[in-house]
């Protein structure tokens, strides 16, 4: 993931895309069951549809149980065993995962294949296994005339956010096989992807519309079609019809990442978390794991009161990578949630301004070169950069003059600037905030009580802090539309937010 979202901000936002390194579960975490099946093509072009081109077509449930065990005690040899199709390459992915010493394994030796011939078309394939997709597409390039190697390509650039690349692949694969649905499902799914990036959602909406009633019923009858659908339903609003398709979709094919993420994200925002639930807690099993289900796994864990396990989330995450914030600060809330001596005391007298340093840099609109340095330089969060000198992000490749305008320009409207030490930060703020104001703050006043004392869920409290919000007074500065367009912030919080608001005879903006 690029930032610290982890689902769509709005419906017509792009899904997101795999992270560029998988996140190789522990045994401990969770349970290892074989990745979804997915589309798969042949080596060799010929008038009829050849076997391999089967895995296209979701598996039995007696072919998934017997894959994993073979992958669990025969490791994938990615040089001298046979890849006769996608799916057998989608089939042995797990194994490569299955714990860090055959992870690293298989990293040293894709790193150590050449770049052509059959070494080269093999070494591409693992690339994507790894989930280096950049990589793999750039590998993959020079095998256009290989099926498998054209389809895992395709996979590549749709994971690495390049679905516009992909449309030609999959258009090209899907007129060689066109009784398959999943090569076609692939090429208008990237499509719509391609179109949502232009930012007009209801051309790409018609567009998309148009090329589904084109196809023929059997398609959109396919867990393809029916997902398609889903999306569309969802784009334009209408969430019960789009969760309708998405269950239908995972009942032609229960292994559709895709469909399965877009099933529980839109589950949630709706308040039907037990749906939700399966749905991520299905996708928790399909190994690589991808960051996003595991961090919205653990905050809906957390709503609904299993701290242990949304522990066992977060940790999954840390495990896999150290330097990862969010995560490291989503456990440490989460093992505050299971501790039965929690000092409720202790968080009020906490300094509430601290909040403000945790806002995200995604949260500020930056150029694309500033953003990009910025998380290069593993700058995350206000506090992350108030901490750093002038002279320090210059001497930064790329990083010149009109980005550092740019970062100083933000700080300065939070009252802060470069080379804070974080005391002076917080101090920095509060004088700010009370400048701001140009008045003393009534402690009677419901409106200057901190929002430690809506005492929200987990999920509804990260959500007010990330926007900045310090007390009742600044939240009821919000209105729906704002909160609802936040990550993991859905009806059931907002209805949580207003009863607690209205205990204090407040609501939000736009309420009155």
């Amino acid at each position: 993931m690029d930032n610290q979202d982890v689902s769509p901000e709005q419906p017509g936002a792009n899904e997101p895309q795999p992270a560029e390194q998988p996140t190789a579960v522990p045994t401990s975490a969770v349970p290892q069951q074989p990745a979804e099946a997915q589309p798969e093509a042949s080596h060799t072009a010929t008038e009829t549809i050849p076997a391999p081109m089967e895995a296209y077509h979701s598996p039995e449930p007696e072919e998934e149980e017997y894959v994993e065990p073979v992958s669990a005690h025969a490791p994938f040899d990615i040089l001298d065993d046979e890849i006769p199709s996608f799916g057998a390459l989608l089939a042995a992915r797990p194994s490569v995962f299955e714990n860090p010493k055959t992870f690293d394994n298989f990293n040293r030796k894709v790193d150590g294949l050449d770049s052509t011939g059959e070494t080269g078309r093999r070494r591409g394939l693992g690339l994507w296994m790894l989930g280096r997709y950049d990589e793999a597409a750039e590998a993959l390039a020079a095998f256009g005339d290989d099926d498998v190697a054209c389809y895992t390509r395709g996979r590549a650039l749709v994971s690495a956010g390049r679905s516009a690349e992909a449309v030609a692949i999959f258009q090209t694969l899907s007129s060689k096989y066109p009784e398959e649905s999943r090569p076609l499902g692939d090429m208008l799914d990237a499509q719509l992807d391609a179109n949502l990036a232009g930012g007009d959602v209801e051309s790409a909406i018609a567009a998309t519309e148009q090329a589904v009633s084109d196809q023929s019923e059997a398609f959109r009858s396919s867990a393809e079609g029916l997902h398609l659908l889903g999306r569309l339903a969802e784009l334009s609003g209408d969430y019960a019809q789009a969760i309708e398709h998405f269950v239908a979709s995972r009942g032609a094919d229960p292994t559709h990442r895709r469909n399965l993420f877009r099933l529980a994200y839109l589950s949630e925002r709706v308040g039907q978390e037990q749906l939700a639930l399966d749905a991520y807690e299905t996708l928790a099993t399909m190994l690589p794991v991808d960051r996003a289900v595991m961090v919205n796994l653990g905050v809906l864990y957390e709503d609904l009161g299993q701290d242990q396990d949304a522990a066992a989330c977060y940790d999954t995450i840390v495990r896999t990578d150290r330097t990862d914030r969010f995560a490291r600060l989503y456990l440490k809330d989460a093992k505050a949630g299971m501790s039965m001596f929690y000092d409720e005391d202790l968080e009020k007298k906490e300094d509430r301004l601290n909040q403000i340093l945790r806002i995200p840099i995604t949260d500020f609109e930056l150029s694309v070169r500033a953003r990009n340095c910025l998380n290069k330089m593993d700058i995350m969060t206000l506090g992350d950069l108030v901490k750093k000198t002038e002279s320090e992000l210059l001497s930064y490749k790329n990083f010149g003059e009109t980005s550092l305008t740019e970062i100083k320009e933000i700080l300065a409207s939070k009252g802060l600037r470069l080379g804070m030490a974080r005391e002076e930060a917080v101090a920095s703020i509060a004088k700010a905030r009370t400048a701001q104001e140009g008045r003393d703050l009534d402690p009677n006043d419901p409106r200057n009580k901190p929002i430690s004392e809506l005492k929200l869920s987990i999920r509804a409290r990260r959500t007010v802090e990330n926007i900045g919000c310090l007390t009742l007074g600044d939240v009821t500065a919000h209105s729906e539309e704002e909160l609802l367009g936040m990550p993991n912030f859905g009806v059931t919080s907002l209805l949580e937010l207003r009863n607690r608001l209205a205990e204090y005879g407040l609501s939000l903006k736009g309420d009155d």
